[in-house]
């Protein structure tokens, strides 16, 4: 069971409900559930121990009590089974450059997390930037961080959801065609 927290104030791990929202399921039960009404432009992080709980009314935090590599692996299987949505996959910038003396077990995660995204195309950027873009999207979009034991900085991983049926070639030449017509 995940513990939910944010805007239900719950701190109960295995029930956690208020008028508007059931008791809680599992994490992924509850991806499974929500995969559905996310579209382009929401966001899913799989999020080390030392997130911060965010404060902009879209984010929502799910604990999900396990370790960091097998819910990433699990999001993005559930996130490539959905025909509607595909992932655009963020990483903080700088996890390349953590040195193992200081983060024991950060080579490891590197080279898993690697295979894990091996068929992704990833972009890095500064984990303040990330952390900014979550904010703003927070206030408009859903964005559901799940939020894991891994006690390894740097190490979040940062779904933004696209469309899965039309790509950003598709548009281009959408915005392109009603540019050169009347």
């Amino acid at each position: 069971m995940g513990l939910l927290l944010g805007s239900t104030g719950c701190r109960t791990p295995t029930i956690c409900q208020t008028a508007d929202r059931p008791a809680a399921v599992s994490w992924e039960r509850r991806v499974e559930k929500e995969l559905p009404l996310l579209g382009h432009r929401n966001w899913i992080v799989v999020a080390d121990s030392a997130y911060p709980a965010q404060i902009s009314p879209g984010v929502e935090v799910i604990y999900t009590g396990e370790k960091a590599l097998p819910v990433i692996e699990k999001v993005l299987e559930l996130v490539d089974r959905a025909p509607h949505v595909g992932p655009v996959v963020y990483l903080d910038a700088e996890l390349d450059h953590v040195p193992e003396a200081q983060a024991k077990g950060i080579g490891h995660y590197r080279e898993k997390l690697a295979k894990l995204l091996a068929d992704q195309k990833v972009v890095r950027l500064p984990h303040e930037e990330l952390i900014a873009r979550l904010d703003e999207a927070g206030k408009t979009f859903r964005v559901l961080v799940l939020k894991t034991d891994l006690t390894l900085p740097y190490t979040s991983v940062f779904l933004r959801l696209d469309c899965g049926y039309w790509t950003p070639e598709a548009e281009q030449q959408l915005r392109r065609a009603m540019k050169n017509r009347p």
